[in-house]
């Protein structure tokens, strides 16, 4: 059975072209196809229609300027980022954030040292929330 598509959901080659947008705020299909990465080629009309898709997605909003749309994210990075990441936690750790922590710690990809740094951050950010 076909799952129905979210479109909240970026796909992998759709976040492709947002980092470049958010990087290098509003471009044409040409700029999109100039920012990425060596050696990664796509044909200019799969740009394009990867672009309006995210438009219809309302992921992007465009503006006609001297015959060219220019493409601009309606979305914040941190907010795409925050979606992301709660499908991630709830599709390979069943919900549990705990366990996404676990892993990293498993893999080596999180060290003590950077779990204690990250503990700073964490106890820095509640302490700014109890100043009035």
């Amino acid at each position: 059975m076909k799952r129905k598509s979210n479109p909240d959901r970026l796909t992998p080659a759709e976040l492709e072209l947002m980092n470049i947008l958010w990087e290098g705020g509003p471009s044409t299909v040409q700029m999109v196809m100039e920012g990425l990465p060596e050696g990664r080629e796509l044909a200019y009309t799969t740009v394009q229609t990867m672009l309006n898709t995210l438009h219809r997605k309302k992921k992007l909003k465009r503006v006609l300027k001297s015959r060219a749309y220019y493409y601009e994210p309606t979305v914040s990075h941190a907010r795409a980022a925050g979606q992301a990441l709660k499908d991630m936690v709830r599709n390979l750790f069943g919900g549990s954030p705990e366990r996404l922590v676990l892993a990293m710690l498993d893999t080596k990809q999180l060290t003590r040292k950077k779990l204690r740094e990250l503990e700073r951050i964490v106890d820095d950010s509640a302490s700014k929330e109890e100043e009035p």
